[in-house]
Order: structure tokens, then sequence, then C-alpha cells
């Protein structure tokens, strides 16, 4: 049993309500959605995460990026990132540990949150395969669907997974022009362990058993963008645009077998390409909620990518990206810190909700409305609880030290609301 399948039946599951109910949508509406593939309910049946609806008609989704590295393997820093991120407002968490102990990584982050959580099992495999002193071109394929059948027994809600590299476009983009080749780590395994083999992609090559698994255990797939461009100069090109025409045939296909199934998109984009991007995407794979990293509008803010990201993702939400990955200040240059994980999840629900406002969905106007309405009648605390950073405003405010609640440092006697009250 799948979210998928039982919409296709008609059937109205307790996930459904409890999305329906949080998104102030008809149920019968979001059934179908869900029945026709445009929204996904990521929950694994040994799950015992929060239900998160992500698609057509729903608030856009935030997910937070956390997880160990060979350098820096502090579970109880990741576990505290975690509960930062969710504090904060992130819809979903993915751990891309590629540390000691996956494993318990994974349970520790799924018991000390209650948010929808991803993998990318591919870099599992990976641990194993250098664990075995061998390199990761010698990646065993069986590792990756052990890795994958393992995750889904664990419990986690969706996975990504670089099923849409093929031999041929792994030959194609060697004699591509592209500047910064593959920056996927996902992609760079797949796309190596192809071109060193010389063999089909396992993912691809059997599908079908990925698709068993999906179903079993109501996996939904993220079908990864390994070769999403790395800088502004390979946005759009052919190995980004094959790779999605790829990708919308595996979505067809997951569709047809009560699969759920969403899209990961573009890292780094200029501004006036983003919007046909997504408008291609949603063409290409039938509607499939899509998952963007970003994108990023310029390559050139080291230390801001929070930002670049955000301008890039409210675009992209606008147009129909339906899930957006936090980018932190730390990306390009380290491992984030906890400040990091604030700012970045802080960003992305900036983006979320300009588009979602721009999309005129009811809920992010009626918080625009509200917020309006506090402000024209100096409520500071309705604008500190209204706030998407609660406490960050609050010490603006208290470091004015005003015996005036009607004013603030910036405009003092001058204010204009002050002025004009009761007038207009």
């Amino acid at each position: 049993m799948t979210q998928k399948s039982e919409a296709q039946k008609g059937n109205i599951t307790p996930e459904m309500e409890f999305v329906a109910k949080e998104e102030n949508i008809d149920v019968n509406k979001l059934v179908k959605l869900i029945d026709n593939g445009k929204v996904v309910i990521p929950k694994n049946i040994n799950g015992n995460s929060k239900s998160c609806g992500i698609g057509e008609g729903l608030r856009t989704k935030i997910n937070a990026n956390i997880g160990s590295s060979s350098k820096i393997d502090d579970i109880n820093l990741e576990i505290d990132k975690a509960k930062l991120a969710k504090e904060y407002g992130a819809d979903a968490i993915m751990d891309l540990s590629t540390g000691s102990d996956l494993k318990l990584f994974r349970r520790k982050i799924m018991d000390a949150v209650d948010l929808c959580i991803g993998t990318v099992p591919i870099y599992e495999a990976g641990v194993v395969t250098l664990s075995k002193n061998k390199e990761i071109i010698d990646m065993d394929p069986d590792d990756i669907f052990k890795a994958i059948e393992n995750q889904a027994r664990e419990g986690v809600d969706f996975m990504t997974l670089h099923c849409g590299i093929t031999r041929d476009l792994v030959d194609k983009l060697k004699n591509s022009n592209r500047m910064m080749g593959i920056v996927s780590r996902g992609g760079t395994f797949m796309a190596s362990w192809i071109n060193h083999n010389e063999e089909e992609n396992p993912l691809f090559e059997n599908y079908d058993y990925l698709l068993e698994l999906s179903y079993e255990y109501d996996i939904t797939l993220s079908l990864g963008d390994g070769l999403r461009p790395g800088c502004l100069a390979d946005a759009s090109d052919i190995p980004q645009i094959q790779e999605l025409v790829n990708l919308g045939g595996l979505v067809k296909r997951a569709q047809e077998s009560n699969v759920q199934v969403m899209v990961e998109g573009p890292g780094h984009m200029p501004l006036n390409q983003i919007k046909a991007n997504m408008e291609i995407q949603k063409t290409i794979c039938h509607n499939a909620p899509f998952y963007v990293l970003g994108p990023l509008v310029t390559d050139i803010a080291p230390g801001y990518d929070h930002i670049t990201s955000a301008i890039g993702g409210a675009i992209a939400a606008s147009a129909g990206a339906n899930f957006l990955c936090y980018v932190t200040p730390a990306e390009h240059l380290s491992l984030p810190s906890l400040e990091d994980v604030k700012e970045g999840v802080i960003a992305s629900k900036i983006a979320a909700e300009a588009a979602d406002v721009a999309k005129g969905l009811p809920q992010a106007w009626e918080h625009e409305r509200a917020m309006a309405h506090a402000r024209k009648n100096f409520d500071w605390e309705a604008q500190f609880n209204l706030a998407l950073d609660k406490s960050k405003p609050r010490k603006y405010r208290d470091k004015c030290e005003l015996d005036d609640d009607e004013m603030c440092a910036m405009c003092g006697e001058y204010c204009a609301v002050k002025i004009a009250k009761g007038d207009f």
C-alpha cells in the first residue's frame, strides 16, 4: 500500500486527512492531486514522522540538510541542527552523513525530530565500499540496493536516487563543454562508476526492482539531478536537460506503479532562466512535485549563498517549484554550524513565503495581513510572534530602549504611521 495506491482507489488515509487540515484544502481535492502524481506525502510505513504534503496547491516546503562527514563526526551537533531546523520552520530533514556509524546517526536524528526524513543511499554504499579498501568506482551495485532496503526498513520517508544518469549520457557528458563538470556527490559516484565499469547505471537498469521496494515501504522517490549545473555558465545545458528527459520517463513508470515520486532540480541558474526551467520540468515530468536546491543566481557570493539561493528559490517556487532545499552561508566552504543552519532555514522560509504570496495562497496572505495590522497598531508582541525569526526582531527593538511604544529609533517622533494614525 502507498498513499498513491489508496488515492487511486478513492480512499482517504489518516495522512491525507492531516495534510488537508494543515493546508486548509478539501481532502477530496487532495486525494485527486495525489492520484494524479501532483502531490506526494512522504511517509514510510515504518516511520513515525509528521505527515507533510508536497506539491501543487500546497505551501512551499523547506528541507534542511544535516549530517556528519569524515572530518567532523559529532552526532550531538547534528541532532542539535535537526532540532534547530525544526524550531525555525523546516518541514523535512535530509541526513547526508558520510562519517562513522551511519545507522546510529539516522536513528538518533529520527528519534530527535518528527519531521519527514530523507537520505541519499549511495552515500552509505560509498562508505561501505571504502571500508572494504576499495575505490568508489569499484562499488558493488548490490551494496546500493542493500542500503536502500535497510534504510527503508528503518523508516526513511524519501530517498534521493540518481536513476537518470545513463551510460549514453555519461558518454555525451565527456564531450560537452561544461565548465564545472559534475558537482553532485551522488551523481559523481554514479557517473564515475559507469565510466570505469563501462556498464549501465544499476538504478536505471533495475528500476522495476527499485519500484517494488518503494511500493513495499511507501518510499517517495526523489529522482536526483546528478548532472545539475554547478555554475551559471552550465545552466540549462544539454546534459542537464537530457537527464531531465530521462527522469520524465522514470516518473511516468513510478506513477503507473503507484509509487510516489518527485524530481530534483537545478542548483545554479541565472534569474532569466528559472521560470522556463520550472515549466519544462512540469511538462517533461508529468507535473510531479519539483524539489530544487536554490537555485543560486550568482556564483560570486560565497559566505552569502543563503541569500543568492533565496532569491532564486522565490522565483522558482512562484513559477512551480514545490520544495526548496535550504542553502546555508557555509555552502561551498564548510560543514554548516548551528547558526548557519538557522540562517539557511530562515532564508528559505522567506523565499517560500514570498512565492506563496505570489501564488495567492490564502494562508500566506492571512499571515501578511496580520503583520500589517500589527504594525499599524504598534503591536510589537504580535509582530515578533508573526515573524519567521521571533528572536532577532525583538533584540533590535530592545536595543533601542525607547519609552514610547508608538515609534522606533529609525523615525522617532517623525513616524509616518504615528502622525497619520486615525486620519487615514
